[in-house]
């Protein structure tokens, strides 16, 4: 039986999560099927996921457009939310979905001093409501995938659902499972053998990040990371980019079905700090999936999460123990 969604999102837990979102009847989303192309569709996603990310207090660290499914590794930033403004709720809301006629009085300086104190109670009410929307990631994956659907239903001229009933999610406990996981999004055309290179697979954030280091930038739309990884879980991703990108592209030169080399002996520095072997490394991220049930990470942090629901058996843990030691 699916695990209500409640219980598997805990921001006690951990804040960073992996969404995975797929067709029903493995519709295709994107790439070609019977002569017609549907690839524009892939940009509308990348698109949306970039709108959203600056609406909701929800960074995103990593996503992939693939032809019938999306990844995307989501971090909730609970503070910020908390800090913003009734205004600032608003404005945010507003740029998504139509509000209220009281929200949209009050928005206008011209009609928000004719509010009754009653009103403006009702305005700050519905306010805080939003509030705790802005860092669910169950709104933040409804804003994404009700946008597409009805995009792509109006474009087939059809109706119905478009995507499975539920997005899947797994809780990334650690800096280990975090990290495998980023790097099995952002692998995943590589694997799929649709890209060569990272920095070629469209659709991506590793290919968005690559483009803003580039030119010196870092994307305004994704997680940065950490200036001081050697944090614990630190305000932004817990590893420097340089180590993060040699991490992929060894990784992709590695699992590439026409590349099938080995890594090197400069094994990155994020993998001696994480203590991963380097077959595990690869088991990881090309089969996260299939490892983790709802939650990944070392087995302690697993043994925690169980007992604080009073679960009598820790699931995956010989994973964990055999992939992340």
């Amino acid at each position: 039986m699916p695990k209500a969604r409640k219980s598997q999102i805990n921001l006690f837990d951990t804040p960073y999560y992996h969404c995975i979102s797929r067709c029903v009847r493995r519709a295709f989303l994107c790439g070609e099927q019977d002569g017609k192309s549907f690839e524009h569709r892939r940009q509308w996603v990348e698109d949306r996921i970039h709108i959203l990310s600056d609406v909701f207090a929800i960074n995103v660290c990593a996503y992939a457009v693939m032809s019938n499914h999306t990844h995307l590794v989501l971090h909730v930033d609970k503070d910020t939310a908390l800090a913003l403004s009734t205004v600032d709720v608003i404005q945010r809301w507003h740029t998504l979905y139509r509000g209220t006629l009281l929200t949209q009085q009050y928005m206008s300086t011209s009609t928000r001093e004719n509010l009754s104190q009653a009103q403006i109670r009702t305005v700050e009410s519905t306010a805080a409501l939003w509030r705790q929307r802005l860092y669910d990631i169950s709104w933040f994956m409804r804003a994404l995938n009700e946008y597409i659907a009805r995009a792509a239903n109006k474009e087939d001229e059809c109706t119905g659902h478009f995507w499975e009933g539920r997005f899947k999610s797994q809780a990334l406990l650690d800096e280990s499972a975090l990290a495998a996981c980023m790097a099995y999004v952002d692998l995943n055309p590589v694997r799929a053998n649709i890209a060569k290179t990272p920095e070629s697979s469209n659709h991506t954030s590793i290919q968005y990040r690559i483009r803003a280091a580039r030119v010196g930038e870092t994307p305004k739309r994704l997680m940065p990371f950490a200036s001081d990884p050697r944090q614990d879980m630190p305000k932004g991703l817990p590893f420097n980019l340089s180590d993060y990108l040699q991490l992929v592209d060894l990784t992709g030169r590695s699992i590439n079905l026409h590349k099938r080399g080995k890594i090197g002996s400069n094994v990155p520095n994020i993998l001696k700090r994480l203590n991963i072997q380097n077959e595990n490394w690869l088991t990881l991220t090309t089969q996260f999936e299939h490892c983790f049930k709802h939650v990944a990470g070392k087995v302690i942090k697993l043994e925690e999460f169980a007992h604080k629901r009073s679960q009598q058996r820790v699931h995956c843990r010989q994973n964990a123990m055999r992939l992340l030691g």
